[in-house]
């Protein structure tokens, strides 16, 4: 019989130290604990686009005005308030102010202007401006929301207004 116990019987005896709670590892002793919180947070701040259309009245009929429409699409943060307003154009008539516009197209060849508005509705009975209370309000939604603006010319038109092209540059801003 040897003197040194076998290796067998010394595993036995280091995996039941261990298992008995690491008697073969001197622990440090804990004296006590303490906590605090971290505050965790993110800000998303509001942002908004907006992507026009053009908008092509075609040839002048002076009987129908040549109603027309086109699409504003609007893409805000989930909840930001914004407000769609749409400019004077580059053309406006005397009189004219954002609240009220008096827009006109003006042809690219001299000094005549023809003249047209631009709507919220398709009866063209509210005239889309560019102020908080004649623009149009919208709450975001995170995804692209499509608006429609209704356009039609002045009905009427037919001596005075020059053969050739005319155009103006109406200026869409989301204010949020």
């Amino acid at each position: 019989m040897s003197r040194f116990p076998s290796r067998s019987l010394l595993l036995t005896a280091a995996v039941s130290s261990l298992a008995l709670g690491g008697t073969l590892w001197v622990k440090p002793a804990l004296a006590g604990t303490a906590t605090d919180n971290i505050t965790v947070g993110a800000n998303v701040p509001a942002s908004c686009v907006i992507n026009s259309q053009s908008i092509d009245f075609g040839a002048y009929n002076a009987g129908t005005g040549n109603p027309t429409s086109a699409s504003l699409g609007v893409n805000c943060t989930t909840g930001a308030s914004a407000v769609i307003t749409l400019s004077q154009g580059s053309n406006a008539d005397t009189g004219s102010t954002d609240a009220a516009p008096l827009r006109r197209m003006k042809l690219t060849t001299g000094n005549n202007y023809l003249s047209y508005n631009l709507y919220h509705d398709n009866s063209h009975s509210i005239v889309w401006g560019n102020t908080t209370d004649s623009g149009k309000p919208y709450t975001g939604a995170g995804t692209t929301q499509t608006f429609t603006v209704y356009a039609k010319m002045m009905q009427g038109v037919t001596s005075g207004a020059a053969a050739g092209s005319y155009s103006d540059t109406v200026v869409a801003t989301i204010t949020y």
